[in-house]
């Protein structure tokens, strides 16, 4: 009689987490990225970190020397029946420069490129679509240069990097005026 009463329960449990997804982006300093996603609904967490590179769980400092092929991101964790993933690249494209090959804004080398990490083939899919659609209507001349990338491991980056922008509001502000970040958003998309 117990066992007939947890299937129940364990079905509801399975199946309130069905629609969980991640998703993986990278637009220069990390801080910056997971401002735009955490105001989202259906955004349940961002987490700072790392990606794309050979190094395996790399440190704030070696990433940022440059030398590890790792390049900073964020992991967004989203419900899918809420937010969609080709919503989450909306936002993505609208928080770069798919311009920049030398890295986003003031921060320059290959640790602050910009870049999609798929997680499965319907994420490829999508971000090309993205790709292609924005290469059609850009409001820029340049060429877009923004990698989409098959994830690898993702890295979280140390405790005081998380939720920066909530931690360290003043420096967090003052870090993103002087970067220039919103003023060229502005100029790429004038919004």
């Amino acid at each position: 009689m117990k066992t007939l009463m947890l299937l129940p329960l364990l079905f509801f449990l399975t199946s309130a987490h069905a629609t969980e997804k991640t998703a993986i982006f990278a637009g220069g300093c990390f801080w910056c990225m997971e401002v735009p996603f955490d105001e989202l609904e259906g955004v349940k967490e961002t987490t700072s970190g790392y990606t794309g590179g050979h190094v395996k769980n790399p440190t704030y400092r070696q990433v940022s020397a440059g030398k590890t092929g790792h390049t900073e991101a964020v992991k967004v964790s989203y419900d899918a029946d809420i937010i969609s993933y080709e919503r989450l690249l909306e936002i993505f494209w609208k928080n770069i420069d798919p311009t920049d090959a030398r890295g986003q804004f003031c921060d320059h080398g290959s640790q602050y490129r910009a870049g999609i990490f798929y997680l499965d083939d319907e994420q490829k899919r999508s971000a090309e679509k993205s790709l292609a659609e924005l290469k059609r209507s850009a409001p820029f001349k340049q060429a877009i240069v923004t990698e989409i990338t098959e994830a690898s491991a993702f890295y979280p980056a140390e405790a005081y990097h998380q939720n920066y922008y909530l931690k360290n509001p003043l420096r967090y502000k003052f870090y993103r005026y002087s970067c220039g970040r919103d003023n060229r958003l502005q100029e790429l998309w004038g919004d």
